[in-house]
């Protein structure tokens, strides 16, 4: 499946998906399978069904919310990317950190925690906590 049809797809499922009238209907399913429990006197096949069925949606809807998940984190990402790049006096290295491998992700966070232990010592001394970065 070409991934531009792959996504319309996956957006158009995710939708559908995620509406009242969605659960119902699985929910309906459900009560229809109880139901029809004594009818097949809650045999192996009847049983059967409802295990494949709930296995093959589980199946699906993994990839699918995840495809979701990958294009709204990369979506909030950018925005936060263009929030930190418009903003004067912001630290641009700071844009694009999940690519960034796991030892350089930690000096940043190291900074970071440094920054708020002074900030918050600083409250305690009757300081203001706000600032802009350094130019």
């Amino acid at each position: 499946m070409r991934r531009g049809v792959y996504s319309a797809v996956a957006k158009t499922v995710a939708r559908w998906s995620g509406r009242p009238a969605t659960f119902s209907l699985a929910l309906g399913v459900i009560l229809v399978w109880i139901v029809t429990g004594p009818v097949f006197g809650f045999s192996d096949t009847w049983q059967l069904v409802i295990n494949t069925g709930t296995t093959i949606v589980t199946f699906l809807m993994v990839f699918l919310i995840q495809n979701t998940q990958n294009r709204d984190t990369a979506a909030i990402q950018l925005k936060l990317d263009e929030l930190i790049r418009a903003h004067v006096g912001a630290h641009n290295a700071l844009m694009d950190l999940e690519e960034l491998e796991e030892r350089q992700l930690e000096v940043f966070r190291r900074r970071y925690e440094a920054l708020a232990f002074a900030a918050r010592a600083g409250l305690e001394r009757g300081e203001v906590d706000t600032d802009t970065p350094d130019a």
